[in-house]
């Protein structure tokens, strides 16, 4: 049985983690089955916004199989691991290396833990159980994080919130995850999935191509200066201009309809 479901629904793709005997963890195999996954979403021109959950109702991913991480750092050459692992796609696939500019929701059905935490924080939404849990408890271990989560928690909740997730390890609740923006929102645990991919149908039906470029703008944007970062706006925004959707949204406006948009 495979360790990630990828269901198609319309232009959504929802995939599933689904080892829930394991906290939905991922080992080697399942990562790589994950990493996959994303890839054919990707290159999917039929597939416009992702939804990632978790098998379940205990995790959305507990992080790495420490047992079978564990025993690889035993085993793998320390060359081979870093060119697989470090300089390949990060953990879960889109924490590192793996650009898609297309949107990403989670739907965080419960414990997201280290790697299963930066998960969540590559997507773009993260809407939440009342019953789910965020932490970076690699500091409990004797290391850090590094899929991401020491670069884009301060970005998502300001540097004094993710100093206190990172330098404590401790569980932060779905509650104090909506106060400090780490969360969009917390929706019942029996509605979590029906509420996301409604708002996945939702991002579905806008103009892809402003989304995907507003995310590559917003991506690149980090390290430029306010200015470089104010010129990439207007050149996407240029750039924008000369398709087909925006022509079709403006006709759409004037006719009084919804717009019928095509990634063109």
């Amino acid at each position: 049985m495979a360790d990630i479901r990828y269901e198609h629904h319309g232009a959504v793709r929802l995939i599933t983690i689904d080892r829930p005997g394991k906290m939905n963890s991922l080992d080697f195999a399942a990562n790589d089955e994950l990493v996959a996954r994303w890839r054919e979403f990707d290159a999917d021109p039929e597939a416009r916004v992702a939804v990632v959950t978790g098998a379940g109702t205990q995790a959305f991913c507990a992080g790495a199989d420490l047992k079978t991480y564990t025993m690889a750092f035993a085993r793998r050459p320390a060359p081979e691991f870093r060119s697989r692992f470090t300089n390949g796609p990060g953990f879960a696939g889109i924490t590192r290396n793996l650009h898609i500019d297309k949107p990403i929701v989670a739907a965080v059905n419960g414990f997201a833990i280290s790697g299963g935490f930066e998960l969540a924080l590559a997507c773009d939404i993260r809407l939440c159980s009342p019953t789910a849990e965020f932490a970076l408890q690699d500091v409990k271990w004797g290391f850090h994080a590094c899929d991401g989560g020491l670069i884009r928690l301060p970005q998502i909740v300001g540097m004094g919130h993710a100093m206190d997730i990172i330098l404590s390890g401790d569980r932060v609740d779905a509650e104090h995850a909506l106060r400090i923006g780490l969360v969009n929102r917390i929706c019942p645990a029996d509605e979590l999935l029906a509420q996301a991919m409604a708002y996945a149908q939702k991002l579905a039906a806008r103009a892809p191509l402003p989304q995907r470029f507003a995310k590559e703008v917003i991506r690149r944007s980090y390290g430029m200066s306010f200015d470089e970062a104010l010129r990439a706006e207007s050149g996407s925004f240029h750039d924008v201009g000369l398709t087909e959707d925006l022509a079709e949204g403006t006709t759409a406006f004037r006719e009084r309809r919804d717009a019928v948009f095509k990634g063109r």
